[in-house]
């Protein structure tokens, strides 16, 4: 019988663990997981998930009664500290050096850099006067960015002084005083969902995005029609990638911009991807990485020895009503999916609710906002929280299709609204 700790996750993939000979603990913090996962836990720990120390103190006596196998996560903020408890321990894994690399984008550009992999002009700036001279430099426009950012955080376009002035005090706002500045890359972006084990890495889904003006992800499609002229470039590119940062293991999850002087790395993590990522993966190429994090890294399944052909398509929309109150929702009586909604007078803080339940949907449909609750603009991935339709396909045009057609069949009012 193995023995995992899973560190944070909404929800964490572990569903299954246990009819795989697995028990898992889950260190999470209160009220901030489905009750549905306990099923699959041998127990629940709580900490606090961004501190290394206490979830090493919280682990401590159960590896010492029977000793883990391995401490994983797959959610981005916690990957440093999840690091810094695999190393406390000395098991396998993904470190704190690697969590770090890639958490911090300053890092990353750095090694990419030193290698000679995917050439990108940037600079670490505080402030408008710095930020306006790395513009200058550059002599187009340029993005500003969190170094550690996540969830399309304040990404923020810059192309004259005046938009860096602008930019400095939203980032003032939240706290931030250091920042990242590259130049802009023209182009679509495409991410590449991989898996790796003893060092080599196996690149498997190819997905695109459709995004607002602030470069918020709402829609998803797997496999990627944008990258099928570039899929040798991007699998000889994340391989070195992911050679470069160090990755020993597990998945990753990595964004490219397709430039007209082909692919160029935008950044890469540590972790499945979001926006059910790993479902589309599943429903288009069939691995499913939420599996292999547990049975690849001991050894209960094998890396496949060469990326997958899709099977199919699989696309995945949010619901993106207009900011305010909701007054009401109404669905299509002939609505050909699957539904689940969360119960009025309940509110759930789990990002992607009813998940799993839509495992084997063609199409399934997620509502998770009530009328009287409040729909936030979209400046972040998460403020794609009023649910989601999700969809399987032929081939990604037609999963596209179908989400779309769902989707307008579900319809938010807003109150003042017409």
């Amino acid at each position: 019988m193995f023995r995992v700790a899973w560190v944070g996750g909404r929800p964490a993939p572990i569903a299954g663990a246990k009819e795989l000979g697995i028990d898992v603990v889950l260190v999470h913090q209160e009220g901030q997981y489905e009750p549905a996962i306990l099923a699959h836990c041998e127990r629940v720990v709580h900490a606090p998930l961004a501190d290394g120390d206490a979830i090493v103190d919280v682990l401590r006596p159960l590896h010492a009664e029977r000793p883990f196998d391995r401490i994983m996560t797959t959610s981005e903020p916690f990957g440093i500290s999840t690091g810094h408890a695999v190393d406390a321990f000395g098991l396998p894994g993904v470190g704190e050096a690697v969590a770090r690399a890639l958490k911090d984008k300053s890092r990353t550009r750095e090694l990419l850099e030193k290698h000679d992999v995917s050439p990108v002009r940037y600079r670490v700036v505080r402030g408008v006067e710095e930020t306006v001279a790395f513009l200058t430099e550059i002599g187009g426009p340029i993005v500003v960015k969190p170094i550690d950012g996540a969830a399309s955080r304040h990404i923020l376009p810059v192309a004259d002084s005046v938009d860096a002035r602008r930019a400095w005090v939203r980032l003032g706002d939240v706290g931030i005083g250091t920042a990242l500045a590259e130049e802009f890359l023209p182009g679509p972006v495409v991410s590449v969902e991989s898996f790796s084990f003893g060092g080599r890495h196996v690149p498997v889904g190819y997905s695109e995005y459709q995004v607002n003006e602030r470069f918020v992800e709402w829609a998803v499609t797997t496999p990627s029609r944008l990258a099928q002229p570039y899929l040798s470039e991007l699998r000889e590119l994340t391989v070195r990638l992911l050679d470069v940062v160090g990755l020993p293991e597990g998945p990753s999850h990595s964004e490219f911009v397709l430039t007209s002087d082909g692919p160029r790395v935008l950044e890469s993590h540590a972790r499945l991807g979001g926006h059910a990522l790993p479902h589309l993966v599943r429903r288009a190429y069939g691995p499913d990485f939420a599996r292999m994090m547990l049975t690849v890294p001991l050894g209960i399944e094998q890396l496949p020895a060469e990326p997958p052909e899709p099977v199919g398509g699989a696309s995945i929309r949010f619901f993106t009503p207009r900011p305010g109150r909701v007054a009401s929702i109404d669905i299509d009586p002939g609505l050909d999916a699957v539904v689940r909604r969360t119960p009025l007078g309940e509110s759930t803080d789990v990002y992607l609710p009813y998940l799993d339940e839509l495992r084997d949907a063609e199409v399934g449909v997620a509502i998770a906002k009530n009328p009287g609750d409040v729909v936030q603009p979209l400046l972040t991935l998460s403020d794609c929280s009023s649910g989601y339709v999700i969809a399987s396909g032929r081939d990604a045009t037609e999963a596209e299709e179908r989400c779309a057609t769902v989707a307008a069949q579900v319809r938010f009012t807003i109150e003042g609204s017409t």
